[in-house]
């Protein structure tokens, strides 16, 4: 094993993998930007380095710093955590050829799943069944409105490089399929520098299932079951699901199969997650294999019990799995909110500012993934999301409801954040029925309030204003029914009712 581990990530991934390391006994090096000079994750990790300004560019994407630190340290290993360096092939390159492990799949692999296109062609060479679809280098108006008519619409535009939803379109009719191709090449150019676009079969009425792949450098693969992610909102995930609702045995052993496929296909040796879109009708078709951890990996490991952190840092090091295919399986349901500082009610715009105060949750079943900590800054640099609130049940009835108690004990103050858009989500009754689809935030609404607790959260706004104490005291609201005003008037500031 390694003595010591770079860590080149930040946030909460960055404590996570501190805390994996630990558990190995290993030391645990961060680089940092000066924006995160005082997060948690440097405050925890036993040697840190500063390496440039906030602009990721200019510190976390900066390859050349980072294997500079490592080397100086001793470091015998970099993690990348996810985002950043993570999918960088010519950086896992580098590294492997100054001695050093890559925390994550081998830089063949990781150039074999980076272009859609490439990864399509070996998809299907591996015959694992994919989207029909039409690729070239670029499309002349004539040529592009022939290939749609070919596939069949709807179809979906998409770029070949990066991820995110960035570059994709779904076009219903040829009229505007061609301002929707300029859109596309033009958005692919500015966030991936490839403008290069591929057309598609939109699949109608989708779920977005991912089965967590492992491989090793002796030639094991196995896969650690799917997850659901179809709650999202401009194709980035929100929600994450274990097991998925929509899942069926037989549905579920045919994924499996398919996702060893892949890995094997492309000699895959570390975490990963073969992504696939699945039809109303449970026919599947791979979308991409994204080659790291995922954010969403802690429902995964809350249901089959496997560290898969630490498992990344172990077989980094040449071991093999320390699990085989028979040996897994799914116990309990996990489910997973991204807690983001954003503003749902204004087109999930980021907010940016210092945390005043944080309320952390807990309770039987609650796990949360987080660096947060009173004072900290949430900038426009990185990511907005601030933490990882998972919760585990017997079944998903008990899940759910774990995750419920634990928003209403989640209070950040200082910014905006999605808590109450979650809790909105969590009560609405296609989610708790598991009968959703990628289209479930689309002219999503939120629950009505009940008018008891809008009359009792009223008299408690006017008691927590005006009155000292007020512990114990009742309200009985126009129906009759006893309340409690300092619950209703949690439950309702909460969901910012008023």
């Amino acid at each position: 094993m390694f003595d010591k581990v770079l860590i080149a990530n930040r946030g909460e991934i960055a404590v996570r993998v501190i805390r994996a390391c630990r558990a190995l006994g290993m030391k645990a090096v961060m680089v940092y930007s000066t924006a995160d000079r005082l997060s948690r994750a440097v405050l925890m990790a036993d040697e840190a380095y500063c390496i440039g300004e906030p602009e990721a560019r200019k510190s976390y994407l900066d390859g050349d710093k980072i294997l500079a630190v490592a080397k100086a340290c001793g470091a015998g290993a970099i993690h990348p955590g996810y985002g950043f360096l993570s999918e960088n092939a010519a950086f896992a390159r580098k590294v492997e050829e100054a001695g050093i492990a890559f925390v994550g799949p081998n830089a063949t692999a990781i150039d074999a799943m980076g272009d859609k296109i490439n990864s399509r062609h070996a998809m299907m060479k591996a015959k694992v069944p994919v989207i029909p679809g039409i690729e070239r280098p670029s499309f002349t108006k004539e040529e592009l409105a022939a290939a749609a008519k070919e596939i069949g619409y709807p179809v979906m535009l998409k770029a070949t490089a990066g991820g995110g939803g960035k570059g994709i379109r779904i076009v219903h009719q040829e009229k505007d399929l061609w301002s929707a191709y300029e859109r596309s090449v033009g958005e692919s150019e500015k966030a991936f520098g490839n403008g290069t676009v591929f057309v598609e079969k939109a699949v109608e009425g989708p779920h977005h299932i991912e089965f967590q792949i492992f491989g090793d450098k002796h030639g094991n693969a196995v896969h650690l079951f799917e997850r659901e992610c179809s709650v999202q909102r401009r194709h980035q995930k929100v929600v994450e699901e274990s097991p998925s609702p929509f899942m069926t045995p037989e549905l579920r052993e045919k994924m499996g199969v398919a996702a060893v496929k892949a890995a094997q296909a492309i000699g895959y040796d570390n975490a990963g997650t073969v992504e696939f879109l699945v039809d109303k009708h449970r026919n599947f078709y791979f979308l991409e294999v994204n080659t790291r951890l995922q954010v969403e990996h802690p429902i995964t490991e809350l249901v089959v019990g496997v560290d898969l952190v630490v498992e990344q840092l172990r077989v980094a090091a040449g071991a093999k799995l320390s699990f085989t295919q028979e040996e897994l399986k799914q116990t309990g349901h996990a489910i997973e909110l991204r807690i983001c500082a954003e503003d749902p009610d204004n087109n999930y715009l980021p907010d940016i500012g210092r945390i005043e105060s944080v309320i952390l949750p807990d309770g039987p079943g609650v796990r949360l993934d987080s660096a947060l900590a009173a004072g900290t800054e949430v900038t426009l640099h990185y990511d907005p999301m601030l933490a990882k609130l998972i919760a585990w049940g017997h079944d998903r009835s008990e899940a759910i409801g774990r995750l419920k108690q634990a928003l209403t004990e989640f209070k950040i103050s200082g910014l905006k954040t999605n808590i109450p858009f979650l809790g909105d989500i969590l009560r609405d009754s296609r989610f708790i029925e598991g009968v959703y689809d990628t289209s479930f935030l689309e002219g999503f609404e939120k629950p009505p309030l009940r008018q008891d607790v809008l009359e009792a959260a009223i008299v408690a706004a006017v008691l927590f204003r005006h009155v000292e104490g007020g512990a114990g005291m009742k309200l009985v609201s126009s129906g009759g029914k006893g309340l409690d005003p300092w619950k209703s008037y949690g439950r309702v500031r909460g969901a910012r009712r008023l």
